[in-house]
């Protein structure tokens, strides 16, 4: 039996349990950030330590952590738990809805336009390839951790197994790009095999420290094997992606020469940016075709209930190989391209601080939600860079954002759990199959 209206009203946070408890943040925030922001030390010239007070300042954060607790926990009347009154008008309701039927739309066809739009702009153009780079990334990993609920801390292993055999095939063979693309994916789908293994017994925080450990043993191997990865000098010399054979430089063999067109350095910028937006995309496509398969069912399944899963039968083995396998892969594409946009990688590139990056793209967007990835990539990799000139300040905003997110939406921006493939109405079956005689 579902609560009145009054029922409901009279559990709603009240104005002095708000006002209480946003005092209560302040007063905790006044002495967390006393002697962060407060005091500041330095050593001076004659190497005595020398300080000088920012209480401005410390008043400014206090304040808005007291305003903010306000806002959050009206805010919470709106969207909180089901216990506490919405108060979301009805055209509000239809224009949310409307807008995010519109955000993936828009924001594909505004990706396609970004170098159109920013051609001369070659900073925003280096940082949408970081933000593409990640997003598919982060898709890659939505597969083992969205999908099949796989927590895995070593992601970024094979990404750098990608972006090292494709600069090893390249320097030493000869090879071209669009040949060690595919080769890259298989040889880090091999590995991600390879991780699965020994991680098929292991569920929750044991499969997640293994994963972590397999990380750091593919980056200790890149580092001490000298003789073929360079070691800690890495590789360089790594050749430029081509145009079906046809360079992007200035010689006459380049592709401005043949168009009859005058060469310029943002050509090849704007062909990574459509060729990582090519990868992503179609790594997005993929998945979703994979989501509808009987494999991302049992994937699907696998996440929601492992001992569930083998009781109706479903090969729990391979359901985790072909998981770790199929998001390897992609991390080899992704691993790849970084590799040749570089033309320069190292072990320093390949840090347990890129698979943190990559989860908490995946877990803030949403696991298992393609959107809400790409959403947090772009919140995160472009807010980073947004902060960059408040140095001082850029990772206490941006956990302060996380901390708030996981408030709002525990489940990340688009938290999606919903099955892929099921029954549109209810379907009664023959009396014959059950004890009870009734269908």
């Amino acid at each position: 039996m579902s609560a009145t209206p009054a029922a409901q009203t009279s559990r709603a946070p009240g104005v002095a349990f708000i006002l209480k408890k946003a005092l209560i943040s302040a007063l905790v925030a006044l002495v967390l950030f006393s002697l962060m922001i407060g005091v500041r030390t330095e050593a001076g010239s004659d190497g005595q330590l020398t300080y000088w007070t920012r209480f401005g300042d410390l008043a400014a954060i206090v304040a808005a952590v007291f305003g903010g607790s306000i806002l959050i926990e009206l805010l919470r009347q709106w969207w909180g738990p089901v216990d506490t009154v919405r108060v979301v008008p009805a055209p509000v309701k239809s224009a949310l809805s409307l807008a995010g039927r519109l955000v993936a739309p828009v924001l594909l066809v505004f990706t396609f336009l970004v170098p159109v739009l920013f051609y001369d702009e070659r900073y925003i153009l280096d940082l949408g390839i970081l933000v593409l780079t990640y997003v598919m990334l982060g898709w890659g990993l939505n597969v083992v951790v969205g999908l099949a609920g796989l927590l895995d801390l070593g992601y970024v292993a094979f990404y750098a197994v990608g972006a090292y055999s494709y600069a090893l095939l390249a320097t030493n063979f000869g090879l071209s790009f669009w040949v060690c693309l595919p080769l890259a994916g298989i040889l880090a789908a091999f590995w991600g095999v390879l991780l699965g293994f020994p991680v098929l017994r292991l569920r929750g925080d044991y499969l997640a420290i293994v994963t972590l450990a397999f990380g750091e043993i593919i980056r200790l191997v890149i580092i001490n094997w000298q003789s073929l990865t360079g070691g800690p000098n890495g590789v360089t010399g790594i050749p430029r992606p081509t145009l079906f054979g046809i360079p992007l430089t200035p010689g006459d063999d380049g592709l401005a020469a043949m168009l009859g067109i005058e060469f310029s350095p943002t050509h090849r910028i704007v062909f990574l940016f459509y060729l990582i937006l090519a990868l992503a995309l179609l790594t997005n496509w993929v998945t979703i075709r994979l989501r509808r398969l009987p494999i991302g069912r049992a994937w699907e399944a696998l996440r929601e209930d492992e001992v569930a899963c083998r009781a109706l039968g479903i090969n729990t083995t391979t359901t985790k190989l072909t998981a770790f396998a199929t998001g390897a892969m992609f991390g080899g594409f992704a691993g790849a391209f970084f590799a040749t946009r570089q033309g320069f990688i190292s072990p320093e590139s390949f840090t347990f601080h890129e698979s943190a990056l990559v989860l908490a793209i995946v877990v803030l967007g949403g696991m298992g939600s393609q959107l809400g990835v790409a959403l947090a990539a772009l919140a995160m990799i472009g807010g980073f860079e947004l902060f960059r000139g408040l140095e001082q300040y850029r990772m206490l905003v941006f956990g302060m954002a996380m901390v708030l997110l996981m408030i709002w939406r525990p489940r990340g921006l688009i938290g999606h759990r919903a099955p892929t493939v099921f029954l549109e109405r209810q379907q009664a079956i023959s009396s014959d199959l059950v004890k009870e005689g009734h269908g």
